[in-house]
């Protein structure tokens, strides 16, 4: 195994080894130099034989790093699946299909995206007349493969894109299955945010030798993030939001819950602005189409639950909004790496209640960040200040007496 550490320096894609084609394609995209995890991986998968781990955040070019390579190496003459990507979302999957078609320039490369929540019909035809490169999740992938109509007998390439997530998500068994139906030869990379003994497990076991192409820690949360957090009570929380929503708000609102996208999203609605909601109550074919109104800027406003947080590559976010709190670090870092991508400016404004300031500092901490007051935040009565700290206190309490007793209950069942 071999630890490469990104060095900050400026390149050309001119310099990776590309071939002509492909960088007449790279310019149509508007690329005018290759970000650190681009600069990495490019040459590694031209010229090299090992295997992969790129850590990056999702907005860092990672689709490219991989995409660019393999459509150079794929043989058009050749109507096998050559290159197999896995994601954990639907969402994801038609993001990096979409991103792969867009490269591909004049070369005969043909990409398909298949995931759940959709007929499979359409599917088994795509994949019968021939495709190059098939992106999908695990469930749907695996369920072509027992249907006999996915080969993967050809699979030149093997990609895990944010295999973090989807360890996380418990695919673990569904990517061996799939990976037991590649050839041996073949090569393997993984992208991930974070970098979980989980991940060095799984290369362990399935990479032969090699590399691990790391970005530094600080630059998981983009750097051109400006970051704020408002104190306000609940009932104060819809008015300050919309003194946040100038005329050039561009972004996402997190919620918590699928009720409160619900609710809020009629709020606003309701107060003329452009919106609509995002949760996993919908249908795909709903979730696609308020998605893509969402990226082509017909709307100006998305209220989202975490569904949104990961794989949704949209250009120009200006703001994130944390409307509630979010669990851990990782959730709030996933969530702000919507804006201040590609070298644009970004603003993360999230909102919290008396007594949940000890909870964001922690989340600051784990995450490497640094949360400023915003100069909107409002004095709070002390007697309200006091009622909403021991109501968090009592929240807590009440959450790790039912983690101890899943514990006991846990312990008397195997002793």
């Amino acid at each position: 195994m071999l630890i490469v550490e990104k060095e900050s320096r400026k390149m050309s894609f001119e310099s990776l080894g590309l071939s002509e084609a492909t960088l007449v394609a790279v310019r149509r995209k508007g690329f005018s130099q290759p970000t650190d995890i681009q600069r990495e991986v490019i040459p590694r998968l031209l010229s090299g034989d090992a295997d992969i781990i790129g850590q990056s955040q999702t907005g860092t070019g990672k689709t490219a790093a991989f995409a660019l390579p393999i459509i150079e190496a794929i043989d058009e003459n050749e109507k096998s699946v050559q290159a197999i990507v896995l994601t954990p979302t639907r969402e994801l999957a038609l993001q990096v299909a979409d991103e792969i078609k867009s490269l591909r320039g004049r070369k005969r490369v043909y990409v398909y995206a298949v995931y759940g929540g959709q007929p499979i019909g359409p599917q088994i035809r795509a994949l019968e007349r021939g495709t190059h490169v098939v992106v999908g999740t695990p469930g749907r992938v695996l369920d072509h493969i027992r249907r006999g109509t996915l080969d993967l007998s050809g699979v030149k390439f093997f990609i895990l894109d944010e295999a973090d997530r989807m360890l996380d998500m418990g695919f673990i068994d569904d990517i061996e299955a799939i990976f037991r139906q590649t050839p041996r030869n073949k090569r393997v990379l993984m992208f991930s945010a974070t970098m979980p003994r989980e991940i060095l497990r799984l290369a362990q076991r399935y990479m032969g030798n090699y590399e691990v192409v790391k970005v530094s820690s600080d630059e998981l949360v983009p750097e051109m993030v400006e970051q704020e957090y408002v104190e306000v009570v609940p009932a104060r929380k819809f008015t300050m939001l919309k003194k946040i929503l100038s005329d050039d708000f561009y972004g996402i609102v997190f919620c918590a819950t699928k009720r409160e996208t619900r609710e809020l999203n009629e709020k606003l609605r309701r107060q003329g602005y452009s919106v609509e909601a995002l949760n996993g109550d919908m249908s795909q074919s709903a979730r696609e189409r308020t998605f893509w109104r969402f990226k082509t800027k017909r709307t100006r406003i998305l209220v989202a639950t975490d569904v949104a947080a990961r794989g949704l590559d949209v250009q120009d976010i200006s703001h994130i909004v944390n409307y509630s709190l979010p669990m851990t670090a990782e959730d709030y870092v996933h969530r702000i790496g919507r804006t201040g991508r590609m070298g644009k400016r970004g603003k993360a404004v999230t909102f919290i209640m008396p007594g949940e300031y000890r909870r964001l500092r922690y989340i600051a901490s784990v995450a490497g960040v640094e949360i400023k007051k915003s100069e909107l935040s409002e004095e709070i009565p002390r007697e309200y200040r006091e009622r909403y700290e021991r109501e968090e206190k009592q929240r807590e309490y009440r959450k790790n007496g039912r983690r101890n007793d899943r514990y006991h209950r846990g312990y008397s069942r195997r002793y």
